[in-house]
Order: structure tokens, then sequence, then C-alpha cells
């Protein structure tokens, strides 16, 4: 595959969401990905057919518990740049597979970990969820509509931006210094860690006094009448983010609404009869009425897409932003390069199919994986 981590090679531990997100980010991107999985398949809560965390990699099975197993990752991690796990604390150095063992086979290898509260620390060896890593983090509690109960956001914030996203930000930042240094190191990537990191902007804003309300009072968070979703007259919803003085200038004229009918946007004190006015207005006409009227301006008024309707609208078809993937639509890779583009992603494989091939490339003869096969230790 074309892209800027052409080249890279990375032993994915199979896991869930946030580890597999990050890899799904460095194989978008080129590197050679080969997942290790359990010799036998077990109770795969998100293993599925068309699943973009499993596109682009190969994918082995092996009985790590086992020591020919064990063996067959650590040839593995000879060669290999980047290793990804998942697992809680101390998982991987009971398999034998820690980052100890593993650095010392190949002290250029980029380790990365990524668990809901870290490596260490009392919550370390805890079970948890997104909803527990985002909610300890104060990521949760200031979303949600004012007088209400904070709102999950999917699980955007912990496995995945604060989670996954993070972890290759990690693996990529490792990967640079050793190309300096010759080294590799161990990164400790934790759910907590990353939505805390993602809540700077709103931090900074409660340090110079713009973030002072309670939930959905603020500007970002749904209570500014500038800053919200409002339903049409289809029931479906526009997005408007009108927040400089010219934008709504422009917003206003798109709903032909006299600025003086909606005086005072910037006081707290009067932005919900500002909002009351804004909803009356924009629940006159359909969601993609109103986006019609606002294209071509400065209004910041979007159509609220479903994903399926993201996939088709044109702008995003324009830049490829999703792509089929075996006749699936699924997000393209991100982001964008002027060399180095990636390839449309392939199409994941069945589960632990490329053993075989895997393990000859590694130098195991063929009788060697029968025996292997025989014995239950892959796939």
């Amino acid at each position: 595959m074309a892209g800027p981590l052409a080249g890279l090679k990375v032993v994915e531990l199979a896991g869930l969401a946030p580890a597999p997100f990050a890899t799904t980010v460095l194989a978008d991107l080129g590197a050679d990905v080969v997942r290790v999985d359990r010799a036998r398949p077990g109770f795969d809560v998100l293993t599925f057919p068309h699943d973009p965390l499993s596109r682009t990699r190969r994918w082995i099975g092996v009985d790590t518990k086992a020591p020919a197993g064990r063996e067959i990752v650590l040839r593995l991690v000879d060669g290999a740049d980047v290793l990804i796990e998942g697992f809680r604390p101390g998982v991987t150095e009971r398999l034998g597979l820690g980052p100890d063992v593993c650095l010392e086979r190949n002290p250029r290898l980029v380790y990365g970990r990524i668990t809901g509260w870290g490596q260490d620390g009392p919550l370390a060896s805890a079970a948890g969820h997104d909803i527990n890593y985002i909610g300890l983090a104060g990521a949760l509690e200031p979303i949600g509509r004012a007088g209400e109960r904070p709102v999950p956001p999917l699980n955007l914030l912990g496995d995945f931006g604060g989670g996954g996203m993070l972890l290759a930000m990690g693996v990529l930042a490792a990967l640079v210094e050793r190309a300096s240094s010759g080294r590799g190191q161990v990164v400790d990537a934790s759910m907590v860690d990353g939505a805390a990191l993602l809540t700077a902007g709103m931090h900074g804003l409660r340090n110079i006094g713009l973030w002072r309300g309670g939930r959905g009072q603020n500007m970002l968070d749904g209570g500014a009448p500038f800053y919200d979703t409002y339903e049409t007259s289809d029931g479906r919803y526009v997005a408007v983010g009108a927040i400089e003085e010219r934008f709504w200038a422009d917003l206003l004229k798109v709903l032909e609404v006299d600025p003086g009918a909606v005086a005072g946007r910037l006081d707290p004190e009067q932005w919900p009869a500002v909002k009351q006015k804004l909803a009356e207005v924009i629940r006159t006409r359909t969601r993609d009425e109103w986006a019609a009227r606002a294209e071509g301006t400065d209004a910041c008024l979007t159509a609220v897409l479903t994903p399926e309707e993201a996939r088709e609208h044109p702008h995003n078809a324009s830049r490829g932003t999703f792509v089929d993937v075996d006749g699936h639509g699924q997000p393209a890779p991100a982001p964008k390069f002027g060399r180095t583009r990636p390839d449309t992603p392939e199409a994941p494989h069945e589960p632990r199919s490329d053993t075989a091939e895997v393990l000859l490339s590694l130098g195991f003869s063929a009788e060697d994986i029968y025996e292997l096969r025989a014995d239950g230790v892959i796939a």
C-alpha cells in the first residue's frame, strides 16, 4: 500500500476499539500490519464482517499462552517497528510479551500501550469503559442540556479521540525520536489522559472567565443561540455556528430575521429569548431548504446529516471523505498527503486467514506449520 508509512512494520495484539483504531490509522497511512489473534475463535464482541477497524492488515491466529506461540510473536517482534496492545496492565508481561522482553529482543521497537486508566495509579487495574474514563477526566460532565444529565458523546472522546488517536500520535512521535536516538521506547497512552487533553480549550476559556455557567449554559455547549442545533419543519436538524458578528449577520439575512428582534446575542441573560426566536423561524422550513439558502454564504448554517447521508454529500464526495471497501461505505484514510496519498483501504481479511503466509515469511517451514496447527498453537 502507498502512503507516508510505507515500509513500517506493525504487530497488533488483537483487542477492542482504541487499539485497533490506532492500528487502523497506521495501516491506512501505509504501515504493514499483522494482527495476532487467539488461535481458536472465542466471543469476539466487536469482530464482525466489513469492520473498518479490521481493514488493511493481515490476520493470524496464535495461542500466545503456549511457549511455541509466544515464540512466534517474538519472531514477529524481531523485525517489527511497532507493537500495539490494549490489555490491562500486566497482561502482556504475564504472557511473556511485555515491553522488557520485546525491547530486549528488538531495542528499536516502539511498544504502544493503550488502557483506560494508564499503566499506573490507584485505578490502573480497575475495569471500565469509555464513559467511565471521560467521566473521571472531566470531559463528560459539561456535555448535555442545561438542567439535564450528562450525555455520553458515543465513545468518541475516550476510545477513539482520547485513546486510539492519541496512541497513534504517540507512536509516531516515538518513531521520530528513534530516528535520532536509534532506540525504541514504551508509549503509555491512557484514555483518561487523552480525554483530559481534549478539554484543553474548555479549560482555557474557564481560566479567562468565558466558561462560567453550568452544563448547557456556555458558548460552545449549546447554551448560546449562535452555537446550537435547531429542529426544522421536517423533524430534522440544522447546525448553527455563527459565533463571529459578521457570520451572525449573514445568518440573520438567510433566516430573514430583523437584527432588532434578536438583540443581546452576547448577553447570556438574553440567550433563551434569542434562541426561541431562531427556533420559531427555523421550524418554518425543511432542513434541506435551509441548507440550500445558506449555501454560498458565511452564515455557518449546515444540515445535520446522518452517517449514511454524509457519505453522499457533494462536498464529501468531491474530497473522497468516504470510500467503498468491498461494497461497503467507510471513512477514508485521513489526513490527505500531497505526494504519498494512501490507496483505498483493503477489505478486512477473514479472521486468522493469513497465518500460514506470515509464518512462511518468518522462516517457518510447511512441516513446522503443519505441526504447530496439529498442536493447536496456530489457527
